[in-house]
């Protein structure tokens, strides 16, 4: 690896090695390879194109999804003095023209733009007389209609290859399965460039998925503790976005709503208050792309995603700055329902549908799987791990016992209902309720009608939710959320197949799910007091330029001087993050502190 890099990782950004994987990657662009990486969230992607830019003397341009985004990574670059320009609409046309003139004069080394603003004519023209060295594409599963968060306006870069040849072309993601890294690599240089996948595995986040009973206490269990940490709370639709937050905000948390409903300028203003701030983000999927809080301690749904992939990427926003966070998924058998139907509603292309399906199949057993959470999603991206110790299943592991009995009675009772009708009507038979639905269609008379009397609704919703992960039974929403029997659930009907399922412990009490203690690297009292005032002064620092406070320094690295107490600058220099810029304009302040 050319000495050049490592003493830009240094001298730039104040870092003394290479987190796993970096140099490789760096290595392949600097080489004029093609490449899309596939790189965990927090492992430091921005590094990989960032130093091949600041090597070549060519212009970089970073295609990157939100501009809210390309101005915090705008932001942190100038604060390790790297020249670097932002082009958006975000900007007035003054602020805009001034920062190409900076670009066309060859004074900066990376120039950030969103797709719409640089795949138009006039841009494309004026970057091909300027001759750009490398195109960065930033999130880069946009492009693939089958990975996650799909956005037309990326599909249009596949054409830069085309219209720079002698370009190279570097994409980055954390979110793409085989299908979907073959697409990427596909559309953005025609399959011929390299693929490095990094791994998937975030050992510092803390998996667990509960079923959903009562949401809102659940929700205000999950965040007893939270207060005063920074996290985000995923809903479905924009109206259980806005409730939620009221609901939080009563209960005296810093919450704040996001979605795609809001006004661009509420947007605007409520995702900058979330990067400055401690505070929770209630919000639909219409936030989180590309959101580089290093700081956010946990990533709670309250309903399913729409696959592996999407739940992947959005726990993903927790401990990026390799710390533990936790994640928790609580959802119920409507939320599959919906997800079902929201596949089928979008669009005609039935192999698309069927895909998706699949996906949605995918996480169900990953939500009710009796074993280590970390094993099933990591298979998912074909990567092989053993257990983890780290989620709710090895925690506190569930009994997987005999239900075959219980299954047939249900089974019994859909097929004699001639797989017509829903859940919640299927188990009112089963329970022996007296309805008039069961009375006007004469499910009273059939042979299985109050053989589940002895468990309760919540129990046989528990099962049902069960069954539907396993694949025994199926939702048709064609007709309207009917359950029906599959082949697998045929044969435990018929006898040739048992059915094993998760204990269900059906209980009253609103407690928190069991969990260790999070085990972050560990401060005496006297220096937990240091981190408090280092957080205070950098807060100061950061109000003063209008960035979030990880601009300035990362906890990690406040972490690193509270225990170190460097007494010099020198000494100052030497805590991993404390560039030369940086250390010149913070330096004093800092040392201030440590040495106090």
């Amino acid at each position: 690896m050319s000495v050049t890099a490592h003493t830009i990782l240094r001298d730039v950004f104040g870092y003394r090695s290479f987190r796993p994987g970096q140099e490789a990657i760096i290595e392949t662009i600097t080489g004029g390879e093609d490449v899309l990486a596939v790189m965990p969230t927090g492992a430091g992607k921005s590094l990989c194109f960032q130093i091949p830019a600041i090597l070549d003397r060519r212009l970089t341009v970073v295609v990157s999804p939100l501009v809210a985004l390309i101005d915090d990574q705008a932001a942190a670059l100038r604060a390790n003095g790297v020249s670097v320009a932002a082009i958006h609409s975000g900007h007035d046309r003054e602020f805009n023209v001034a920062e190409w003139k900076r670009v066309r004069a060859g004074d900066v080394s990376l120039l950030y733009m969103s797709p719409e603003r640089l795949m138009t004519p006039r841009m494309i023209a004026a970057l091909q007389q300027i001759g750009a060295g490398l195109f960065v594409v930033d999130e880069a599963h946009c492009i693939s209609k089958w990975g996650a968060n799909f956005r037309p306006e990326y599909e249009r870069l596949g054409e830069l290859k085309s219209a720079f040849p002698e370009a190279g072309i570097a994409a980055f993601t954390a979110t793409a399965d085989r299908a979907t890294q073959a697409d990427i690599a596909e559309k953005l240089f025609s399959g011929r460039g390299r693929i490095v996948v990094q791994g998937f595995d975030r050992p510092n986040l803390y998996l667990a998925v509960e079923p959903k009973r009562d949401w809102k206490r659940q929700l205000i269990t999950f965040l007893k503790d939270r207060r005063d940490e920074s996290g985000v709370v995923y809903c479905l639709s924009r109206r259980a976005t806005d409730e939620t937050a009221e609901l939080l905000a009563g209960e005296g948390f810093n919450a704040i709503a996001y979605h795609a409903g809001h006004a661009p300028e509420v947007r605007k203003a409520n995702q900058a208050r979330f990067m400055r701030e401690n505070a929770i983000m209630v919000a639909t999927v219409a936030f989180g792309m590309g959101i580089d809080k290093p700081d956010i301690r946990f990533v709670c749904h309250l309903n399913l995603p729409a696959s592996m992939e999407a739940y992947y990427q959005e726990i993903g926003r927790a401990g990026r700055d390799g710390m533990p966070a936790d994640t928790q998924l609580f959802f119920g058998l409507d939320d599959v329902r919906l997800r079902r139907q929201f596949i089928e509603n979008d669009g005609e292309d039935r192999e698309h549908i069927l895909r998706e399906h699949k996906r949605l199949d995918a996480l169900l057993a990953y939500a009710e799987a009796p074993g280590c959470r970390r094993v099933s999603l990591l298979a998912y991206f074909d990567e092989e791990a053993g257990p983890c110790g780290h989620c709710d299943n090895c925690y506190a592991p569930p009994k997987v016992i005999d239900g075959t009995r219980e299954a047939q009675a249900l089974f019994g009772i859909i097929e004699g209902t001639g797989e017509t009708f829903g859940g919640a009507h299927i188990v009112d038979v089963l329970r022996g309720l007296e309805t008039e639905k069961i009375r006007s269609n004469g499910h009273e008379r059939l042979k299985g009608y109050g053989a589940g009397g002895a468990k309760t609704k919540t129990y046989w919703q528990a099962f049902v939710r069960q069954a539907v992960a396993g694949r025994y039974l199926s939702i048709n929403i064609q007709k309207f959320g009917a359950l029906e029997l599959t082949a697998r659930g045929k044969s435990v009907l018929a006898g040739q197949s048992a059915f094993e399922l998760r204990e269900i412990v059906i209980s009253t009490r609103d407690k928190p799910a069991s969990r260790p203690k999070r085990s972050a690297p560990s401060l005496s009292a006297r220096d937990e007091t240091l981190l408090s005032a280092l957080k205070s002064l950098r807060l100061e620092f950061a109000r003063e330029r209008s960035v979030p406070a990880y601009v300035i320094f990362s906890d990690a690295t406040l972490m690193e001087m509270a225990s170190a107490r460097p007494g010099t600058l020198d000494e100052l220099a030497s805590v991993n993050g404390v560039g030369p810029k940086k250390l010149g304009e913070f330096g004093s302040a800092f040392l201030a502190l440590t040495r106090g």
